[in-house]
């Protein structure tokens, strides 16, 4: 039932309606805009003030008539009905279903604003996340309880390669994992895509979808993270799963906070994203985390385009100081035909390092990581030396180091959308691909790794 309902609005502007002499009015409260057809769209406010109150409608305000509508305060915040049979399940940006299977019954109701992890409450997270991608696996490892994003570009196969830890990702010794993979102001025809491909995958029963689409009110894009991550809060700590959350495009995400952030008038801030971008950022990524008490987890993979592949756009650089690493995907390596293009010198876990060795993945696994990047690193000045002085002027280990370099991204990075490969396979393969270098090259790992590993030395 409604707490109050008012007639006539004051003023009616893009996505915001004002409405004047409202008593008793929550932030964020939720609100019911009623058309001269009747129908209801929802609201919320977002500005309150003594002679008048501001307020967002999510489905547009096309249509409306200031003196005919009628606002509904519904004397609550935007929630969202929660029950196990919402895995398998597809919903919209304000998760309503989008599969024609009905409604969600369940007698939980939950404010899909929520709330960071105290920090006194995480466990430091330690448990190695299997992709089934090499370069993620062995270099720029995914740690349960993490944030690691992928940094994109407009063109590049992020969501092809979203889709493919959707659904290969798994965590070692445990059935119970769950996958919430939302888009957020994504196209028909990426929607259509991802759709398929879930339930191609045939992994549809672990998963739970949310897609905004672009041509959605603004509006919707904020929300739909904040949906996603409450199913996966109640998957987690309710049900006792690790879920995986999958977020793309979260570029449009801050894309939609600056455009109502300029419709209310604020004053803006780099590049005109409004000041708190932050702050509002954090409040979705810190929802992440390892509970002392709970028997689930929560981990994030955000996916962001940087506009104009620039890494110090305010979006890629705040994610960057919230998150614990990156992901980046490379155009070069991209026009190469390499899939995943990851570029591994600048990509970092910064958790890798607690979760990879004995009990987790391998032995070796931590030396084999180190001289990955020292070679490949190496592999970088010699073809910029390469490129000055000729390949024929070469040292025969500089040479060698180019011929590395080849393989690397020909037999490691470069993996079918298909190819699932688990953590003995990936290591095995860096070994193969190191044993094309001279041995005074290897210096990170053993002479015990050496013998065992690589039957040349």
């Amino acid at each position: 039932m409604p707490v109050a309902e008012y007639i006539g609005l004051k003023a009616i502007n893009g996505p915001f309606v004002l409405v004047e002499n409202v008593k008793g009015a929550g932030y964020g409260e939720i609100v019911d805009v009623v058309g001269p057809n009747g129908t209801a769209r929802k609201g919320r406010v977002v500005v309150l003030d003594e002679r008048a109150t501001l307020i967002q409608v999510f489905s547009g305000t096309e249509d409306l008539i200031p003196e005919n509508t009628r606002v509904r305060f519904l004397g609550r915040e935007l929630t969202m009905t929660l029950a196990p049979s919402i895995l398998g399940r597809t919903f919209n940006g304000l998760g309503e279903p989008r599969d024609g299977c009905g409604p969600v019954f369940g007698n939980l109701v939950r404010n899909v604003n929520g709330s960071p992890i105290n920090p006194m409450a995480r466990v430091y997270p330690r448990d190695f996340i299997h992709t089934g991608i090499s370069a993620i696996d062995v270099l720029t490892t995914l740690v349960r309880g993490q944030k690691l994003p992928i940094f994109s570009g407009n063109g590049l196969p992020h969501n092809r390669l979203a889709v493919q830890i959707a659904t290969q990702s798994r965590l070692l010794g445990a059935e119970n994992f769950a996958v919430v993979f939302v888009g957020i102001g994504i196209k028909h025809d990426d929607a259509t895509f991802f759709e398929r491909s879930l339930m191609e995958q045939g992994r549809t029963n672990n998963i739970v979808t949310f897609l905004n689409l672009a041509d959605d009110p603004v509006i919707e894009r904020i929300a739909a993270p904040r949906f996603a991550l409450t199913a996966a809060e109640y998957l987690a700590f309710d049900l006792g799963l690790h879920v995986l959350v999958i977020m793309t495009d979260m570029t449009n995400y801050c894309e939609a906070l600056r455009e109502l952030g300029v419709a209310q008038g604020e004053v803006p801030s780099r590049k005109g994203y409004p000041g708190y971008m932050y702050s509002d950022l954090a409040s979705l990524y810190e929802r992440a985390g390892v509970l002392k008490e709970g028997k689930g987890s929560v981990t994030q993979l955000p996916i962001l385009t940087m506009p104009n592949d620039d890494i110090t756009h305010p979006i890629p650089d705040l994610t960057g100081f919230i998150t614990e690493g990156q992901i980046v995907l490379s155009r070069e390596l991209d026009s190469k035909g390499i899939y995943p293009p990851i570029d591994v010198m600048v990509s970092l876990s910064r958790l890798m390092k607690d979760a990879i060795g004995k009990d987790y993945t391998r032995d070796d696994h931590p030396n084999v990581a180190s001289q990955l990047f020292a070679s490949v690193s190496r592999v970088e000045e010699v073809r910029a030396l390469a490129g000055v002085v000729g390949t024929d002027e070469l040292s025969e280990q500089d040479k060698a180091s180019l011929k590395f370099g080849e393989y690397f991204e020909r037999e490691f990075l470069n993996q079918g959308e298909d190819e699932d490969r688990d953590i003995t396979k990936s290591l095995d393969l860096a070994w193969s691909i190191l044993s094309e270098l001279p041995r005074e090259q290897l210096t990170r790992v053993t002479s015990e790794e050496l013998r065992l590993h690589i039957k040349k030395f």
